[in-house]
């Protein structure tokens, strides 16, 4: 099962994508499901840039896998 991680911002390049997540990043004192819904979603963004920012295909990919890496780390704590 996919989750849903809500609509991500559209953005075009890999430096538009670490930007717009920032601005979007919890507090620090964040629940561990807040946390794990946003790296799900940076996951999602980075992905997608990899697809339309070709020059940074694989670091976009690099980013997409740690944050999936990260987001399963805090799947048992965020239950």
């Amino acid at each position: 099962m996919v989750e849903d991680v809500g609509p991500v911002p559209q953005v075009r390049t890999l430096m538009q994508a670490h930007e717009a997540l920032v601005a979007e990043r919890p507090g620090l004192d964040a629940p561990a499901r807040v946390w794990r819904r946003y790296y799900l979603r940076s996951a999602r963004v980075y992905a997608e840039v990899a697809e339309i920012d070709r020059g940074h295909h694989h670091e976009a990919m690099y980013w997409a896998d740690r944050e999936r890496r990260k987001a399963d780390e805090l799947k048992i704590t965020a239950q």
